[in-house]
C-alpha cells in the first residue's frame, strides 16, 4: 500500500491523463492544532471527485462546494496557483472541523505539464528526496534535491517551496507469526516490507502485498543500503541470522534498528556486538533492544503492535527512553 501522498500524485496523473483538469492541494503552514500536518496532500478533480485529504473532512467538502461555485479554477492556461486560509477565528475553525484555534494555509495548484508529476513520482519510486519549487507567476514547478525532515516554506513571495520524500520501509529479519502480524500493520501504515528469512523451514512463508526474500540478511541490508527512511527490525532469535544483519544496519542511516528478546539477552548481544565485532558505544545507543514500547504484550500480535508503535514513534521524531533501559515487551513470549 503507498503513502497517501503518493497516492495523490499518482492518481492525479492517471486524471490528467485522461483529460481531466486537477487542482493539487498541499497544506502550506498550520498554526495551533491541525488535522493534518504541513506538506500533506489532496487533489480536487473538475467533476468534485477527490484524492487525499488535508484536514477532517469539511475543507475538503468546501473546497469541492468553491469549485462548483466557480470560486476556484483548475485550468492552468488561466488560473494561476493562490493561497487560501481555514480557521482564522473561532467560528470558523469550527465550522471547517478544526480543532479549537486551529488555522491552515492551503496552495491550490492546477496542475498541468509543468507540474512535472511524472518525474516527482519517479524520483520517490527510486527513494530520493525531493524540493518542489511552484512559481506562483508561472506554475511551473523546480525539482532539485531535498532534506528529509524539511518543511514547507516560502523562498520569496513568488515561490512555494515543499518537500517529497520516499515511502518509509521495513525490513524484518526473521519469518513466523510475529513477522506476519508486524509486516501486515505496517503495510496498512503505508509501509514498503520486506520479509528476510533463508531457513529452509520457512521458505513457504507468504503474504499478498509484502516481500520476501531468501538472501543472507546481512547481504539483503548491504544490498538495500537502509536510508533515513527504512526501519529494521530483527525477529528470528538466530544470532547467525540477527546479527550480521543487525551490525550492518547499525552502521546505515536507518532511523530505526531494534531486535526482540528479554532484557537479558539484549545485554547479552549487546556484549556480545562490541566485544567480539568491534561496534563502539556510538553505534549501540542506537540499537533498540528489547524492541519495542512497554505496553504488556504477551502475544504476537501485542508484541507486534508495540514494535510498530516505536517505529512509527522514532519515524515522527517523538523522544523515547534509551534502549538499554526499556522494559521488555517480549519477556512471557520470548525469554
Amino acid at each position: 500500500m503507498e503513502p497517501l501522498d503518493a497516492q495523490v500524485l499518482r492518481q492525479s496523473l492517471q486524471w490528467q491523463a485522461q483529460g481531466q483538469r486537477v487542482l493539487l492541494v498541499t497544506v502550506a503552514r498550520t498554526w495551533g492544532s491541525s488535522p493534518r500536518p504541513p506538506g500533506s496532500l489532496m487533489a480536487l478533480r473538475e467533476d468534485g471527485l477527490t484524492v487525499g485529504s488535508v484536514s477532517g473532512g469539511c475543507v475538503e467538502d468546501d473546497l469541492v462546494h468553491r469549485l462548483r461555485q466557480g470560486d476556484i479554477g483548475l485550468d492552468a492556461a488561466t488560473d494561476r496557483p493562490r493561497l487560501v486560509r481555514y480557521g482564522v477565528t473561532t467560528e470558523q475553525a469550527q465550522r471547517f472541523g478544526l480543532p479549537c484555534g486551529g488555522t491552515l494555509e492551503l496552495m491550490l495548484e492546477p496542475l498541468s505539464a509543468h507540474s512535472r508529476l511524472a518525474e516527482t513520482l519517479a524520483a520517490l519510486e527510486q527513494r530520493q528526496s525531493l524540493q518542489r519549487t511552484l512559481d506562483l507567476r508561472s506554475g511551473v514547478v523546480t525539482l532539485a534535491p531535498g532534506a528529509h525532515d524539511a518543511v514547507p516554506h516560502w523562498a520569496d513571495e513568488h515561490h512555494f517551496v515543499s518537500q517529497l520524500g520516499p515511502q518509509a520501509r521495513l525490513l524484518l529479519i526473521g519469518a513466523g507469526d510475529l513477522s506476519r502480524y508486524l509486516a501486515g500493520m505496517a503495510r496498512g501504515m503505508g509501509f514498503d516490507v520486506t520479509v528476510c528469512d533463508p531457513r529452509p523451514e520457512q521458505a513457504d512463508w507468504a503474504e499478498p502485498g509484502i516481500g520476501f526474500s531468501r538472501e543472507m540478511p546481512d547481504d539483503l541490508v548491504q544490498r538495500l543500503r537502509p536510508d533515513h527512511r527504512t526501519a529494521v527490525v530483527a525477529v528470528s532469535h538466530d544470532p547467525k541470522l540477527d546479527d550480521l544483519a543487525l551490525i550492518d544496519a547499525l552502521q546505515t542511516e536507518a532511523f530505526y534498528v531494534g531486535a526482540i528478546g528479554s532484557r537479558r539477552n539484549s545485554a547479552t548481544r549487546r556484549q556480545r556486538l562490541r566485544e567480539h565485532f568491534g561496534l563502539t558505544d556510538a553505534q549501540l545507543d542506537r540499537l533498540r533492544g528489547p524492541a519495542g514500547l512497554p505496553i504488556g504484550s504477551k502475544t504476537p500480535a501485542e508484541i507486534a503492535l508495540s514494535i510498530l508503535a516505536e517505529v512509527v514513534a522514532t519515524k515522527n521524531g517523538v523522544a523515547l527512553a534509551s534502549a538499554p533501559s526499556q522494559p521488555s515487551t517480549q519477556a512471557v513470549t520470548h525469554p
